[in-house]
């Protein structure tokens, strides 16, 4: 595809799954991947608070999923009628089993956002909505204790939710950049990047958390390690393109000619990659310890996980059988 960039175009002239969809990828993706850090991180440090970042990531997490399921609904033929959905079940439809995996990870995102800011509301129902505030305790007295197995739930849907996300363009069958197995892990490792990446922006910007806290500073030991995973499987997903058949050689053209390669070197490698190394490594721990540093090299994380969706989904779909 040598052209403009078109985000309107139907599947006999370009892409039926535009961008609501590619921003739905995002946001799923980094909804999973910020809890998925929030619970290892809490886990692994012991801690029995709920940390600046479990905060952040918990809160980060619902209305992403949130957001995500607009951008879904949005984009469906008849969005009114999406409930339907929700009470129909074809388990060997990969949407619908998405559907269903969504349909508890919600829940369970709000019950992390209800255990982390459980001070916060508890303070606020006593002094405006006393009616509530009993009811409130009771509940949270039965929650607690269940604290331990309904976060070891959520991490599995977490990581569900980040895998369905692949899944779900996978099985397009007619398109050999999309009907990879690669896509699914890719997108687990994209998706906790940018789960990391955004709960620390927020954790900084909404809870005041010191962007060299010992909880960011082992998130962002282990957010290089997770890009390095991105890069290694973008580089496989190529090399498999590369090695394939004749079409799936085709659909390896997107990495390296025409508009879309142009778009994943300027904007998933530049912004997505070399950005956050350059502020974090290259200029030395003097320009890493500012906090423009941290703030830019975070959302640069964010900007490319976006940008990746956009370029699988749509030079995905501009290469087909």
């Amino acid at each position: 595809m040598d052209g403009a960039l078109n985000f309107t175009a139907t599947f006999s002239h370009g892409v039926e799954w535009g961008w609501p969809i590619a921003v739905y990828l995002l946001l799923a993706g980094m909804s999973g991947g910020a809890l998925i850090a929030a619970i290892l991180l809490k886990h692994y440090k012991k801690q029995e608070n709920f940390s600046p970042f479990f905060k952040a990531a918990s809160l980060l997490a619902f209305v992403s999923i949130m957001l995500g399921m607009v951008c879904l609904i949005a984009d469906l033929e008849k969005p009114l009628l999406f409930w339907k959905i929700l009470i129909n079940y074809n388990f060997t439809s990969v949407m619908s089993i998405g559907v269903a995996g969504l349909c508890v990870f919600i829940p369970l995102s709000f019950l992390m956002c209800l255990y982390a800011f459980n001070d916060e509301i508890s303070n606020f129902l006593a002094k405006s909505l006393k009616s509530f505030s009993a009811l409130f305790a009771l509940i949270m007295k039965i929650l607690i204790p269940l604290y331990p197995f309904l976060s070891r739930i959520c991490l599995i849907f977490a990581v569900i939710i980040c895998a369905y996300t692949g899944f779900l363009i996978s099985v397009l069958i007619r398109f050999p950049l999309l009907n990879t197995a690669v896509l699914p892990a890719l997108f687990i490792a994209s998706g906790l990047s940018a789960g990391i990446s955004g709960s620390s922006l927020v954790a900084a910007a909404l809870f005041k958390e010191d962007p060299h806290s010992s909880d960011l500073h082992s998130l962002h030991s282990v957010e290089f390690s997770v890009l390095g995973a991105e890069i290694l499987l973008i580089l496989m997903l190529f090399v498999s393109l590369l090695l394939g058949s004749s079409y799936q050689q085709n659909a390896a053209v997107a990495f390296y000619n025409g508009v879309w390669a142009n778009f994943f070197w300027l904007g998933v490698v530049l912004v997505g990659f070399i950005v956050p190394f350059v502020l974090n490594f290259a200029f030395g721990k003097k320009v890493a310890s500012l906090k423009f540093s941290f703030y830019i090299s975070s959302l640069a994380a964010v900007i490319g996980v976006l940008l990746l969706r956009v370029f699988i989904l749509y030079a995905g779909q501009t290469y087909s059988i």
